[in-house]
């Protein structure tokens, strides 16, 4: 957990520590109390729940855009790397047709030197 969610999360239950002790210490009925606390507990849950759920949907954002992100860039390499391999096989082909070239050069002036 990042330091803001460690931060967050410790307040949250310091708060329902801190509520839960001030209930348990006031001057009122048993069940009163009771209520109070269910009604406390229900509340910092829903809160947790919240900040959980919308933490949890940071992280799903953050992937998404991660994984696009990364779909992207396997992209341009791909594109990169298609362009390399044709320009190479171009110049290697033009080589090729240098050195044909050269070779039935030579040997027409061989053939023609006998």
């Amino acid at each position: 957990m990042s330091k803001s969610t460690n931060t967050l999360v410790g307040f949250i239950l310091g708060a329902a520590a801190g509520a839960a002790a001030g209930i348990l210490l006031a001057p009122d009925k048993g069940s009163k109390t009771r209520k109070k606390l269910s009604k406390n507990m229900e509340d910092s849950t829903a809160e947790l729940r919240h900040n959980i759920d919308a933490k949890v949907k940071d992280l799903k954002d953050y992937m998404t855009d991660f994984v696009d992100d990364v779909k992207d860039r396997f992209k341009n390499l791909e594109s990169e790397v298609t362009d390399k391999a044709k320009t190479a096989q171009k110049e290697t082909a033009q080589k090729v047709k240098d050195s044909a070239e050269k070779v039935a050069s030579k040997a027409s002036q061989a053939a023609s030197s006998n």
